[in-house]
């Protein structure tokens, strides 16, 4: 397979993270005989020091033009001021949007070796399995949104809107995969509040019974829901719900396994190339120490393997790497408890000696 790939380093830690993915994936190419061609682009902060827009036009036709992309982080303090005409985060929404990217697939996997990563007790952790998908180019995050004054005081608003088409795919793809593991789907809203989680409620259950009549749905409110997953993650399986809910629940989802580093995500779209990346931030803190976990990029490009390239062995190949670095007991500072830690590309190293054996 001739296969041309994007990389998007972006801030803080994320030129060294996906230097290890990169690594991984010229291995991957080796090992399987493909044909591997990289890109590096700018996003984030770096592309707005080097051009004043956290999206060059000439990334976005790089990414559009590709067989998939691989995100590193993008933001950091440099570039936190409100005030900002533009912001790193705003090149994020903006490559959602232009490449159609409407569903964000997030696995939340408890590694066996890593139990005790977890701040939560080892038998509230001990299996979990979550598949979470948001919905990414909608919401809050996408609606109309100002500034403005009311009665002398300053005041701001933003809005969530979603139409039906919006949800229906979402839902859809959703229960797609439910049908594919447990037939159990979970769709969180705010419907006892707000008017566009009722029609995200009515919209899924229309879906899910006329389409898929054998997954179980079930709804749950989003604040219960971020109870339920720190007191019985075990009992849910796909969850669905909007792009500022999913946000913050899967990062809230990230602390079952131990550690944001070790969690990858998808973006896709109905068609065209998908988006990887870890779910983490850019870490400013210890951007340039080599210390920063480059796992959840790895699978991110595991993800990217077997989403948009639809080589299911070399993905499976990458993730069976991965577990049995865990296993074997290297561990990055972030998950070592406090015990001995390795660095980024001795992390990286371990994994392609786990891929060659």
């Amino acid at each position: 397979m001739d296969v041309k790939l994007v990389l998007l380093p972006g801030d803080g830690i994320g030129p060294e993270i996906v230097a290890e993915a990169r690594r991984v994936l010229e291995a991957v190419a080796t090992r399987f005989g493909h044909a591997f061609t990289f890109e590096e682009h700018l996003m984030g902060g770096c592309a707005i020091d080097a051009t004043g827009d956290p999206l060059p036009p000439e990334t976005l036709a790089a990414c559009q033009a590709s067989d998939g992309v691989l995100l590193g982080a993008v933001g950091g303090p440099k570039w936190d001021d409100p005030t900002a005409k533009t912001r790193p985060e705003k090149g994020l929404l903006a490559i959602r949007k232009e490449m159609g990217l409407f569903a964000n697939l997030r696995p939340i996997t408890s590694f066996p070796e890593m139990l005790d990563a977890s701040p939560l007790k080892r038998e509230i952790v001990e299996g979990v399995d979550v598949l979470f998908l948001r919905e990414l180019t909608g919401g809050i995050y996408f609606g109309e949104s100002g500034t403005g004054e009311r009665d002398g005081h300053e005041l701001a608003y933003s809005t969530m809107v979603y139409d039906e088409s919006e949800i229906v795919r979402i839902v859809r793809l959703a229960a797609t995969a439910a049908m594919g593991r447990g037939k159990k789907l979970t769709s969180v809203d705010k419907a006892n509040v707000l008017e566009c989680s009722r029609l995200w409620r009515r919209v899924t259950e229309k879906v899910v019974k006329e389409e898929f009549p054998e997954v179980t749905l079930e709804h749950v409110l989003v604040d219960a829901m971020a109870m339920h997953l720190i007191s019985r993650p075990k009992d849910f399986d796909v969850v669905v719900t909007g792009n500022m809910f999913g946000d913050i629940l899967t990062d809230e989802a990230s602390m079952l396994p131990g550690s944001l580093g070790m969690l990858p995500s998808a973006s896709l779209g109905s068609s065209g190339p998908g988006l990887y990346e870890p779910i983490h931030g850019s870490a400013p803190d210890i951007a340039g120490k080599g210390v920063a976990n480059p796992l959840a990029t790895i699978l991110a490009a595991a993800m990217l393997l077997r989403h948009s390239l639809h080589l299911e062995e070399e993905a499976t190949a990458v993730e069976a790497a991965v577990r049995a670095v865990v296993a074997a007991g290297h561990r990055t500072a972030d998950v070592a408890a406090g015990g001995a830690s390795i660095g980024t590309a001795e992390m990286g190293e371990k994994v392609l000696e786990a891929l060659a054996a």
